[in-house]
């Protein structure tokens, strides 16, 4: 099976090409650039450097979120607008998961965590075992505190992932909690990360249509929040 997948879920753009979990090509940006400039000009050169055409990929696959509110947009527009011409199956992926499958060396916990701001983290708990990825808890926005003190009861191996991992490290220094920050070049959410991911959830008939796929936001945008702040003052 041939996945070509994109991630634009924070400042880095990602698309990358990947047969039967082996990776064919793979682009990687991160410049003052948006998304909007560069995504598509990277999958068209990405097909080209590969000589493969649209029509021969079997599906494909983005990371949905969370993640940047404009960057998930993005990317969420360009699989859309490429399915739907192509008439090709797609596979959102959570981008907390992707990021579990850069270490599929890893035999224990993986903790995913993205800075949410506001002292909170969006957050999936992962185990490795022998190359597999089994998920422990739904995508959730949690707060620091919390996610230190569910941790605390977690006997096994913890390697910490994503834009977050730093700032949860830190916060983890003075407990209980045996976590190890991810090397900085493994550390973040790729594309082919999502298109192993992908190529798995697509061999057990997980794909939707074009006209299905949404992105995944785990809270309001902040102009949202204030908005309904406000309006509850108000009613209050």
């Amino acid at each position: 099976m041939k996945v070509l997948a994109i991630d634009t879920s924070a400042s880095p753009a990602s698309a990358a090409l990947v047969e039967n979990q082996k990776i064919i090509g793979e682009f990687f940006i991160n410049t003052k650039l948006t998304h909007s400039q560069t995504i598509m000009p990277m999958v068209e050169s990405l097909l080209n450097c590969c000589e493969t055409k649209l029509e021969d990929v079997d599906v494909l696959a983005v990371s949905a979120g969370p993640g940047s509110f404009t960057g998930i947009r993005i990317g969420i527009a360009a699989i859309k607008g490429m399915a739907y011409g192509a008439e090709k199956k797609c596979v959102p992926v959570s981008t907390l998961e992707a990021m579990a499958y850069c270490h599929l060396y890893h035999n224990g916990i993986v903790c995913s965590v993205m800075d949410a701001r506001c002292n909170q983290v969006y957050n999936g708990l992962f185990r490795v075992e022998n190359g597999k990825v089994i998920r422990l808890c739904p995508d959730r926005a949690i707060s620091i505190d919390d996610l230190i003190k569910e941790l605390e009861n977690v006997h096994e191996n913890i390697i910490l992932v994503g834009d977050g991992a730093e700032l949860c490290n830190k916060a983890m220094a003075q407990t209980p909690v045996c976590a190890q920050l991810a090397p900085f070049n493994v550390r973040f959410q790729n594309a082919s990360a999502v298109a192993f991911a992908a190529e798995i959830q697509a061999l057990e008939g997980k794909t939707i249509s074009s006209k299905e796929l949404m992105p995944v936001y785990l809270r309001l945008p902040q102009a949202e929040r204030e908005l309904k702040k406000k309006q509850e003052a108000k009613n209050s």
